[in-house]
């Protein structure tokens, strides 16, 4: 399989290097799959995993071997399974269904051990959020004898849903980390549990389960009363058990906003259009588009003025865009006011493209100055590659449900005999202290002088 990937691969490479970027468009259909298919081709020269002797699935990491966290390598396949969708070109999908496949682990739950170091639910949350894209996208089913997508985003979630993970600190909440030895284990944040209430709606409606649904409301309410989310729908960061996460650390970061308007959406459409999931999607989407969206452009508020961001910060427009694209799908009622707001900074956003990487095109990060920054990697290109796809939402097909055409097979019980590493670490020790995933303590001490209100100690 490997083979017959790297040379479709290299044949794809090739055509696409002699290819004139010129100025990139999204004044058309036609230039939008133009501009993505370029864009496409730009990310993917970050991503080795298809080589011989490289690990499928990876983007090249962790630090210090390369920059990259496990976890972005599963968001870069979501972004990629979005772009099949909405633009019909199929090149990547043997190389997407291989990288999913082969970062399952041994218990098909997106757990694989040599990445526990720097295991979060949020880690995992992002493949398991990628595996259930494929099933609502209806993305090419993997072999009978493979995990199904299904099963692999109910794995995930059932892990998640394990009384394992939920303890009563804190009156409850998942925390960042999954084994008890990594650095951060003491701290529960919004984007752990919002990839397991995101999961949760989805699956929901998904599968008409109202459990899933019930875990998802229950992971709301959690949120509110734990203070992470306030009354005007800001999101914070997350808060230290041992202080029973009163200490909030109130940094904004977009896709905590993200993955939580997107699973509304969700609850909205599952709830068929309920008042109150309509009133928190909307609360989220106004939130959303005054904090991270100001003159109408992805700006991350967190980090993005003194460029003092991490690798992982560089990526969160992208997702923010795609999954807004794809909540005005499951809840129309949003589109006027979010649609709009997406093409605008979808076109400054390609006024950054204008790097000396690949022919003149290599796309920045700060899209508000609508010129390159000098900023580059991966997540920049995902930024891009998902503002500019997201743009043809209106032309595509809604996410579907088991009784609306999805073929991916399920497991309800897939994740139930999974390993969640309590009894296999010693108590870690100051060397043991280098876990590192989204938003990593360790990354975060290397810009304490920009990020000096974070918790950097464990």
């Amino acid at each position: 399989m490997i083979s017959s990937i790297q040379l479709a691969t290299a044949a794809l490479l090739s055509s696409a290097a002699v290819a004139n970027a010129g100025t990139y468009s999204i004044a058309s259909n036609a230039d939008i799959k133009q501009t993505s298919s370029l864009v496409a081709w730009d990310l993917l020269q970050y991503y080795k995993g298809n080589l011989t002797g490289q690990t499928p699935g990876i983007l090249p990491g962790p630090p210090p071997a390369g920059d990259y966290y496990w976890w972005e390598g599963g968001a870069m396949w979501g972004t990629l399974i979005d772009y099949w969708k909405l633009t019909g070109d199929s090149s990547y999908n043997d190389i997407i269904t291989q990288a999913m496949l082969w970062q399952v682990g041994p218990d098909k739950d997106y757990m694989p051990p040599n990445y526990t170091a720097s295991l979060g639910n949020d880690d995992q949350g992002f493949w398991g959020m990628s595996a259930m894209l494929a099933a609502e996208n209806k993305f090419p089913d993997p072999p009978e004898d493979e995990p199904q997508w299904l099963a692999l985003a109910q794995a995930v979630f059932n892990t998640q849903a394990s009384p394992d993970r939920h303890d009563e600190t804190c009156n409850g909440g998942l925390r960042w980390q999954i084994p008890w030895s990594n650095n951060g284990y003491n701290y529960k944040n919004s984007i752990a549990n919002g990839c397991f209430f995101n999961l949760g709606a989805r699956l929901a409606r998904y599968t008409g389960n109202t459990t899933y649904a019930d875990w998802a409301e229950r992971t709301w309410d959690w949120m509110r009363g734990v203070g992470f989310m306030d009354d005007e729908y800001n999101i914070y960061d997350g808060g230290h058990v041992e202080h029973n996460c009163t200490d909030i650390n109130r940094a904004q970061f977009s896709y905590n906003n993200g993955v939580f308007l997107l699973g509304a959406a969700y609850m909205y459409n599952y709830t068929n259009g309920s008042d109150i999931w309509r009133e928190r999607l909307d609360g989220l989407v106004d939130a959303t588009l005054r904090v991270f969206f100001p003159d109408n452009i992805a700006y991350e508020v967190a980090c993005e003025e003194h460029m003092s961001c991490t690798t992982d910060m560089l990526s969160f427009k992208g997702y923010v865009a795609r999954w807004m694209a794809t909540a005005t799908q499951v809840a129309p009622f949003i589109a006027p006011k979010v649609l709009p707001v997406l093409r605008n900074s979808a076109e400054a956003a390609i006024a950054s493209c204008t790097g000396e990487k690949n022919g003149q095109r290599a796309c920045g990060f700060k899209w508000s100055k609508k010129t390159f920054d000098g900023s580059t990697g991966a997540g920049q290109q995902m930024n891009v590659l998902g503002a500019v796809s997201s743009l043809l939402i209106g032309q595509s097909r809604a996410p579907v449900t088991n009784s609306t055409g999805g073929t991916s097979k399920g497991d309800p019980n897939a994740g139930s005999q999974s390993d969640n590493f309590k009894d296999k670490y010693l108590p870690p020790t100051t060397g043991d202290k280098a876990g590192a995933g989204i938003l990593t303590v360790l990354i975060l001490v290397s810009v304490v002088g920009t990020f000096g209100w974070m918790s950097t100690g464990v």
